[in-house]
């Protein structure tokens, strides 16, 4: 069975992706030793780089080295040793498959107990009513702070090229820091990065600019942006399409379209304000009103696992099929799909009415399922969502004990 879907995708840059189906970023927090990849990252990839996917997108990598978004991030600075990335390259591309980076800063949504900064826009602390405590209070950065970042993500970009990607994808949702400066709910700035949305897309538009001058032209540059962070008075669609028309004279190649925060985790289906609660494809009303006007191809993600979902996603004029969970469930789903076949399995759903709980779980419940991957287990989607809970709180412990030791070392070398 074939379709638009294993059709091919030319893209600005001049690079083709072989099909239109893409396993979207999913937070692998699984770094070894140095906060590098190691034999772990390079065995999941290998799984997905024969799934029959035409682009694999790495969870996201941290631009500073004391700025993460959990303690087993893997970081890629200007100090970091290239090898581990050159082969995690090369485990990706093993069948076929177009391998992006995608790049990040956390801003505010990092762990109180973790060492290193806490940045925002301004210092409006993440709220999350009894669980905001978990996260640490943030502090405005300043003008030099926002410059340095700028160049960060320029100084991976270009790495991660030298390693042997074949784009980056900059992380500008999810409630990080960028998308915290594009939101009017967090950014109360009154200089040039804060008030109008052009000065909120300020720091965005300059490190694409900065990487897209720090790569060669056939490197693909992506951004991941929400269509809405689902919070009233927050960063709407609306704001959503002007980003994407600012984006579009900087050859930007691909607009992920996601949505949500910690706040409001859209992206695990449980939005603050129930705006969607689709049980696949949870952007795709949001898309469809983008997709008629945006000048940049769109990749929409967010709760597909079906094959006739996929098609209606595309049917809409979305360019590239997204997919998380689906994938860390049944690593060779496209190739099924090609088969005529579907998943077979899928993950527990986390039900909770505490949504903040109910997202760690969820999330927890993928990065189980990844570890399997890496192990060379079967993918085990039942288990209870509390027990995967447990067992990564207790993975973070030991890789918060790791990242603590590695970064007092890194301080103290800079």
């Amino acid at each position: 069975m074939t379709s638009e879907l294993f059709s091919p995708l030319p893209l600005r840059s001049g690079q083709v992706l072989k099909n239109r189906i893409a396993k979207a970023a999913m937070e692998e927090n699984m770094a070894g030793d140095g906060q590098l990849p190691d034999w772990q990252l390079l065995s999941l990839y290998k799984h997905w780089a024969t799934g029959g996917t035409g682009l694999l997108i790495t969870g996201n990598v941290m631009v500073h080295a004391e700025a993460l978004t959990g303690p087993a991030g893997v970081v890629l600075d200007e100090n970091a040793p290239l090898e581990p990335f050159i082969d995690w390259a090369k485990a990706a591309k093993a069948g076929g498959a177009a391998i992006w980076m995608q790049i990040n800063h956390p801003g505010r949504q990092v762990a109180s107990d973790m060492p290193g900064v806490v940045w925002g826009p301004t210092d409006i602390g993440v709220s999350l009513g009894k669980h905001s405590s978990r996260f640490g209070r943030p502090s405005a950065m300043t003008p030099q702070q926002i410059n340095d970042t700028v160049a960060r993500y320029a100084v991976t970009a270009r790495r991660a090229e030298e390693a042997g990607f074949d784009g980056v994808e900059i992380h500008a949702a999810h409630g990080y820091l960028l998308s915290q400066f594009l939101s009017p709910l967090v950014n109360k700035r009154t200089d040039q990065w804060g008030g109008s949305l052009e000065n909120r897309a300020r720091m965005l538009l300059d490190i694409v600019r900065a990487v897209r001058a720090a790569v060669s032209p056939s490197f693909a540059v992506a951004v991941k942006l929400n269509s809405a962070d689902f919070q009233r008075g927050g960063f709407d669609a609306d704001d959503a399409r002007q980003v994407i028309g600012m984006l579009e004279p900087l050859g930007v190649d691909l607009v992920e379209l996601s949505g949500g925060s910690y706040e409001s985790p859209a992206m695990t289906g449980r939005p603050a304000d129930d705006r969607t609660q689709a049980r696949e494809a949870y952007f795709l009303d949001l898309a469809k009103d983008l997709v008629g006007t945006s000048p940049i191809p769109l990749m929409l993600t967010g709760g597909i696992t079906k094959r006739a979902t996929a098609d209606k996603v595309l049917d809409s004029g979305v360019a590239v099929v997204g997919m998380g969970t689906a994938l860390a469930v049944t690593p060779d789903l496209p190739s099924r799909w090609r088969q005529g076949r579907e998943a077979d399995r899928h993950m527990r759903p986390v039900t909770w009415s505490d949504k903040a709980l109910a997202s760690a779980a969820s999330m927890a419940q993928v990065r189980h399922q990844m570890r399997r991957l890496a192990r060379g287990s079967s993918p085990k989607p039942g288990t209870h969502p509390a027990i995967a809970l447990i067992s990564e709180r207790r993975k973070q412990r030991r890789a918060l004990r790791n990242y603590r030791s590695w970064l007092s070392k890194y301080q103290a070398a800079a």
